[in-house]
């Protein structure tokens, strides 16, 4: 029996793994690991999984409350990926798809040089194959764990999808709960198309510390999707139950539109 983290409602196990972790009493969206969303977005079994295994290092010799190798070990036994991004090539609606999806149990979907190099390889896999790229965020942002090593994948991933942009290939961005801080300091906020999932946390720094920082109160629905939309930050908002027919749909019109974001297909 699963209880819905927002209205505390029981809900069958069954029931809640059908309705795709969207609880049927408050309408609340519970976060899906990245093989769920891969399950969801791509036609049934026509899809592999690519780039892995890749496993993360400790060039620093990091140690919070326990060494980085061990936090490694103890999530790598427990989630069963090799780290927080999985890349999947497959089709949606028989159209081959490269997508790029981060997985929030691993370390909070925290970015570090394997995330990088895994949407960096997706995107790079669109550009060779000339089809759409997709990611899918659900992060807390940079691994502090990496240093600088992680914040060079803002700039690594960054470099990727512009060379979609400057060729014509299609790249939509969706933005789950949460999308924040170094994810949407780079690859996240530079789709054709951003799609915000009902009920995402989206921005860089979070609320709490923001308001802090301003010694003031944020505007009511700060970094709420409607608020982001509002802004000119999304494009769309979309329910989990339209996410699949509205990305396929996107994917359709990007596909056959001879140029994208003003570029000229080669």
């Amino acid at each position: 029996m699963a209880v819905c983290k927002s209205c505390q409602v029981e809900i069958q196990d069954d029931e809640f793994i059908r309705n795709w972790r969207v609880c049927p009493t408050c309408g609340h969206h519970h976060r899906l690991a990245s093989l769920e969303w891969a399950t969801l977005l791509f036609d049934d079994g026509r899809w592999e999984e690519k780039d892995t295994p890749l496993y993360a290092t400790d060039p620093l010799h990091f140690v919070d409350s326990k060494p980085y190798k061990a936090r490694l070990q103890a999530t790598w036994d427990s989630s069963g990926l090799d780290d927080a991004c999985r890349n999947i090539l497959g089709t949606m609606q028989s159209r081959p798809v490269s997508a790029s999806i981060l997985d929030f149990f691993f370390m909070g979907g925290s970015m570090g040089s394997v995330v990088g190099e895994k949407i960096t390889r997706g995107a790079e896999r669109s550009l060779e194959l000339g089809i759409p790229f997709i990611t899918v965020s659900c992060s807390g942002g940079a691994r502090m764990q990496e240093g600088f090593y992680s914040l060079m994948q803002l700039v690594k991933t960054s470099y990727a999808c512009g060379k979609l942009r400057e060729n014509g290939v299609p790249f939509i961005s969706i933005l789950t709960d949460p999308s924040t801080a170094g994810v949407m300091a780079s690859f996240a906020s530079l789709g054709d198309v951003i799609v915000a999932e009902k009920g995402a946390l989206i921005g860089f720094a979070g609320p709490r510390v923001i308001a802090q920082t301003i010694g003031g109160e944020l505007p009511e629905g700060f970094q709420k999707p409607e608020f982001c939309q509002e802004h000119g930050l999304v494009d769309m908002i979309v329910e989990r139950k339209d996410m699949k027919e509205t990305i396929h749909r996107l994917i359709g019109i990007l596909s056959d539109t001879p140029t994208v974001v003003g570029r000229k297909k080669k």
